[in-house]
């Protein structure tokens, strides 16, 4: 994690797991991407200076624990809605990267109840083209550097000499390949049910999508968009599938102003 201070670990709903927190005020859940919370610290931390934020690791990524039973990114949504209720969330930005912008969208169909915005990031999970050919790029098929290619405006942002890194960071890395084979790998990367439940999200909700993103193409992230009620896409300059990476404090301004505009009571002068 490049955060300044690292995680901790924490025993929520029965399950010990690693989590960041930073920064003040109102709360925003952090769901990292398939990759792990590494690499997102710069827009973490940027989005303390104004929010208290809150990240964890999902469970059996990172250094968090994976609990017997849980296989599903379902599973996953309704931890989260465990973990809202035990941290006494409220007016909560759940705001979802990728393969966590898939579970927070799981989290916004099944409650309305302490969420008040909805942020996606380059978000998977559900299935919009053709049955036979795969919407976005298969991770798992993709020979190391030609992902990076085409997940990232400059692969430079996550190249990283593996040999140099120390043991724990590896074992988090291959625990991340191994939950998101287990969460995500068949089928690949979506939930069959999740573009038919779209429609229950009925938070304001904000798409992020980086306008150089090869991994899951803008066309995807525009059909997502248009399946959720009122939801606002806005694209990303000079970033790929991870914006809040290569641009940090860019998306951090797209979330925080939106997490601001908060439309007027009847009556309200203010």
């Amino acid at each position: 994690m490049d955060s300044a201070e690292g995680p901790v670990t924490e025993k929520i709903a029965g399950v010990n797991i690693e989590i960041l927190r930073r920064g003040k005020g109102r709360p925003i859940l952090f769901l990292h991407p398939h990759i792990g919370i590494h690499g997102s610290g710069r827009f973490i931390e940027r989005l303390a200076r104004e929010a208290q934020v809150i990240a964890p690791s999902h469970p059996g990524f990172g250094h968090s624990e994976l609990p017997r039973g849980m296989s599903t990114v379902d599973d996953l949504s309704y931890f989260y809605l465990d973990l809202i209720e035990n941290l006494d969330l409220r007016d909560l930005v759940v705001v979802g990267a990728s393969f966590g912008g898939w579970i927070a969208a799981e989290i916004a169909t099944k409650t309305r109840e302490r969420l008040s915005r909805l942020v996606l990031i380059g978000a998977v999970g559900a299935k919009f083209g053709a049955r036979e050919k795969s919407d976005i790029v298969d991770i798992f098929a993709t020979p190391r550097g030609r992902w990076e290619e085409l997940s990232f405006r400059d692969p430079a942002v996550w190249l990283r000499d593996y040999e140099s890194l120390p043991e724990e960071e590896l074992t988090a890395m291959a625990r991340n390949r191994e939950a998101t084979a287990l969460f995500a790998w068949n089928p690949y990367m979506y939930n069959p049910k999740l573009r038919g439940r779209l429609h229950r999200i009925r938070i304001p909700t904000l798409f992020l999508w980086g306008a150089n993103d090869g991994f899951a193409p803008i066309a995807y992230g525009k059909d997502y968009c248009a399946a959720i009620p009122g939801a606002k896409f806005e694209e990303i300059a000079d970033s790929g599938h991870f914006p809040h990476m290569e641009q940090p404090e860019a998306v951090a301004r797209h979330v925080i102003g939106f997490a601001g505009d908060r439309p007027r009571r009847r009556g309200d002068t203010r």
